[in-house]
């Protein structure tokens, strides 16, 4: 029997797995890749359902975009963190956005859309630019579409409106996007990290700084009150990522994942307890770790191609490099870099000799 059974065998689930190891937990998940998954090298990938939801003491799940009903068969018979309701809220936009608003969580102004009409109406009410997404499964910038003119109506209904739900967002303009990580145990306890910054590249998020840049106090209690009420809604356990958009006078929440996520892969080497810890920590009921930060981090994607020379990356005296054992294609996430100092200059110039390295030296630009 092992200790911990995670759905989902990518690099969260290996991140996830790496941070139990040396707490003495055991490991193991379920993928439809089998041992081709990233998390293989971290313990057994079941592929049948049957035997993953009996090989385990309790569960959680590194991606939102699964089927409640495979999670349901696991809380038949052992705990499931975070629990069903908070998965089956994140992984809805509808429903997501309903429970901002009900909490009163102040989000992008948005309408349902099931039909060509709908998308019509949702025009006339929100205006223009507009962002059509599918309520579930999007992920990376994949299902959505930005409507800037009347003339990108049809393309976008042949593009995302088959037979699946969508929603309609107001473009928002933002200073830049935030997104902050918390963590809550069962018995009610949380914590936080400090909002960071992050940078998207074509729908991807390219890095990530850590701290973010110019972080007010009132911000930070702004987000970490959002987050708490969500936390407690949800009765939830486990690492919660918010995201949102900073307008120069609020925030705005974006979207919601009930897991570990991307923009907190800084916290292995930058904090004192990383997100996957305390993951771990709160799934398990073991004490919460700290979230102080150590110094200042930079969190780099690798996404598509892989850096030519590793030894030329492992060379930055800052730079700490993830490889997730994934097979390169155009818009996958490959591995990341952490440049982490005292202070932020120490890495700049580190920083800046990484864009040579990269295939793909666009999606970086940590000086902009």
């Amino acid at each position: 029997m092992f200790d911990l059974g995670i759905f989902g065998g990518g690099q969260l689930g290996r991140m996830l797995a790496s941070a139990a190891l040396p707490l003495g937990i055991r490991c193991c998940f379920w993928d439809p890749l089998g041992a081709q998954a990233p998390a293989s090298a971290l313990g057994p990938v079941f592929t049948d359902l049957e035997a993953f939801v009996h090989a385990a003491g309790r569960y959680t799940y590194e991606f939102e975009n699964i089927d409640p009903a495979l999670v349901q068969s696991a809380a038949k018979s052992s705990p499931v963190y975070p629990g069903i309701t908070a998965l089956e809220i994140t992984r809805h936009r509808i429903q997501e956005k309903n429970t901002f608003e009900s909490l009163g969580i102040p989000t992008a102004s948005w309408k349902p859309v099931q039909t060509l009409s709908d998308l019509e109406n949702a025009i006339a009410v929100l205006g223009l630019p507009l962002v059509l997404k599918t309520v579930t499964s999007g992920y990376d910038g994949k299902g959505q579409f930005v409507l800037r003119d009347k003339a990108d109506l049809n393309r976008a209904w042949d593009t995302l409106g088959t037979h699946q739900p969508l929603i309609a967002e107001r473009w928002i303009s933002f200073r830049r996007e935030l997104s902050l990580i918390s963590v809550r145990d069962r018995q009610g306890n949380s914590a936080f990290y400090p909002l960071v910054e992050n940078t998207h590249h074509q729908g991807i998020l390219s890095f990530t700084r850590a701290p973010a840049p110019n972080l007010q106090a009132d911000l930070q209690r702004q987000a970490q009150a959002y987050l708490n009420a969500l936390l407690i809604h949800m009765d939830y356990v486990g690492v919660l990522t918010l995201e949102m958009f900073d307008t120069g006078e609020h925030l705005l929440a974006n979207e919601m994942a009930p897991r570990v996520h991307n923009s907190g892969h800084w916290s292995i080497e930058g904090a004192h307890c990383s997100q996957f810890e305390n993951h771990i920590r709160a799934v398990m009921d073991l004490p919460l770790g700290s979230t102080e930060c150590r110094g200042t981090s930079l969190m780099v994607n690798l996404v598509g191609e892989l850096p030519t020379l590793k030894a030329s990356v492992l060379a930055l005296k800052h730079a700490h490099l993830h490889l997730y054992d994934k097979q390169a294609r155009p818009g996958r996430k490959l591995g990341h870099i952490t440049f982490q100092s005292d202070h932020a200059r120490d890495f700049e110039a580190e920083a800046l000799l990484l864009k040579d390295l990269l295939p793909n030296p666009m999606a970086f630009n940590p000086g902009a």
